[in-house]
């Protein structure tokens, strides 16, 4: 199967329901690659939290998390290699804490198995969420990326995607297309964060953004793949078990940024940042 030139590939953004039940997550996602490569995509990205989904974050992602050559990894990488299909989704996998998991973006490739893995940064500890009391926070400053025909795609979900650091991490890391999976929360306003902030990554860093959220009632949908102008190629709006297909290029990242050279003009850089003081260090000075 052939997605076009040497760097110019079809990426799908694959918008689901994951649920409680792996068999069934595994099926939905089966079924849903296969149309991704029936339809040209050499890359299919599925929401966080695709092995499993609980509406509430509890003991059952313990029972539930599973290592990366468990099950739902071992399928992954079987269905790529039929399919020739590069597979990124969302694990619930098991942490050295066994109090808590570790959110997990796997990508899988044909013929190579695990690519990449990607542990989420940023808990969800905002709109009323506790992710950190059930989840374990990746190492930061740390690039998940890996090559496809000449293209750099790099890894980050969900969260993480209100820190631009993380983004600009990958692009400094040589990243032309992040891929987010994402479980973002409906609520008030929430649709209109997703969207404007998707832009704005793709926008100020001119690449693409690949983004694959769980479908509504759940989540807020709008899966959709933006270009390093900021332009969304395509996108779905509220359906489940739907995707859309866009094909990325390297000469249209090239040609955007002859004309915006932002990455180029910048004047910082990304470094992790110190730990935070306490409310007494800081009352007892007034200078950094």
């Amino acid at each position: 199967m052939s997605g076009g030139t040497a760097t110019d590939v079809v990426v799908a953004v694959v918008q689901t329901a994951p649920g409680g039940d792996p068999a069934r997550n595994r099926l939905t996602i089966t079924e849903l690659a296969e149309e991704a490569a029936r339809r040209g995509a050499r890359v299919a990205v599925f929401p966080e939290y695709s092995s499993f989904f609980a509406a509430e974050l509890g003991p059952a992602y313990l029972d539930a998390a599973e290592s990366t050559d468990g099950p739902f990894v071992r399928h992954l990488g079987a269905l790529a290699d039929r399919l020739d299909l590069v597979i990124v989704a969302g694990l619930v996998a098991v942490s050295p804490d066994p109090a808590r998991f570790e959110n997990l973006l796997v990508a899988v490739a044909p013929g190579r198995g695990v690519v990449a893995t990607y542990s989420k940064q940023h808990l969800y500890d905002a709109f009323g969420g506790q992710e950190s009391r059930w989840i374990v926070p990746g190492p930061v400053a740390v690039a998940a990326t890996f090559e496809l025909d000449g293209l750099v795609f790099g890894l980050q979900t969900c969260y993480d995607l209100r820190f631009p650091e993380v983004t600009r991490t990958l692009v400094d890391a040589g990243t032309d297309v992040v891929l987010m999976p994402a479980e973002w929360v409906r609520g008030p306003l929430k649709q209109h964060h997703w969207t404007t902030l998707l832009t704005a990554r793709a926008l100020e860093n001119t690449v693409y953004v690949a983004a694959a959220d769980h479908a509504p009632p759940v989540g807020v949908g709008c899966s959709t793949i933006i270009d390093p102008t900021g332009v969304a190629l395509a996108s779905v709006g509220d359906e489940v078990d739907v995707m859309a297909l866009a094909r990325v290029s390297s000469a249209r990242i090239e040609a955007v940024r002859r004309t915006n050279p932002s990455l180029a003009l910048r004047r910082y850089d990304v470094v992790p940042r110190r730990p935070r003081r306490g409310p007494s260090e800081v009352a007892g000075s007034d200078r950094e």
